[in-house]
């Protein structure tokens, strides 16, 4: 065989496997792109995002990611998110959903007015009742006597679980009141004897 018809065999051969090596990559680019398929817009901070800043369309950009890598509940739409309020500092780039966000449908405790008090009461009651926008009556039980009405229809600002003495069947909890201050006195007399306080959440 001469030499230039075996260079020629080798110029194929070459050609010849640089084809299935593309053809390779290729098949393995197209594998690739559909384990990654379909591709999803995400919302993200287009800058560094304020707490309590209500969001405006330029603050925000999207981003184009794999579905399979996504971040749960992630906003997919602007829409979603103008408006809102963050409840932490976000850093650009990061992504935004409802978890990062202020929860404006909760309930929001009256504001204290002129003459009124903000009352911390500790007594038995349901946590799962007695909660920031719920009313309450307080009810006061002397050392000697029958419970005493202290408090009715009281705006609850705050509350919290207590931890129960040992022994006790009553669940605890404390909450912040909004009471006038005839109601805060009034409370305060009758807890000065009092053997048990009672937060009974109002259903109506």
């Amino acid at each position: 065989m001469s030499r230039r018809r075996r260079g020629a065999l080798l110029i194929g051969l070459a050609l010849a496997l640089g084809g299935l090596a593309a053809s390779d990559v290729s098949r393995r680019e197209a594998a690739v792109r559909a384990q990654l398929a379909p591709l999803v817009d995400v919302v993200v901070a287009g800058g560094d995002l304020a707490p309590g800043r209500r969001v405006r369309a330029a603050d925000l950009a999207l981003r184009r990611v794999p579905a399979r890598y996504a971040p749960v509940g992630a906003a997919s739409v602007p829409e979603e998110v103008v408006g809102r309020r963050p409840a932490a500092a976000v850093p650009r780039g990061a992504y935004l959903g409802p978890g990062q966000l202020v929860d404006e449908s909760a309930p929001r405790p009256p504001a204290i007015r002129r003459g009124e008090r903000a009352l911390e009461v500790a007594g038995t009651g349901s946590a799962e009742l007695v909660v920031a926008g719920a009313r309450v009556d307080v009810v006061v039980v002397p050392e000697r006597g029958g419970a005493r009405l202290a408090i009715t229809g009281a705006d609850v600002l705050s509350a919290r679980a207590l931890a129960s003495a040992e022994g006790a069947d009553a669940a605890r909890v404390a909450a912040t009141l909004r009471v006038s201050a005839r109601q805060a006195l009034t409370l305060a007399s009758l807890e000065a004897g009092a053997r048990e306080v009672r937060l009974l959440a109002r259903t109506g």
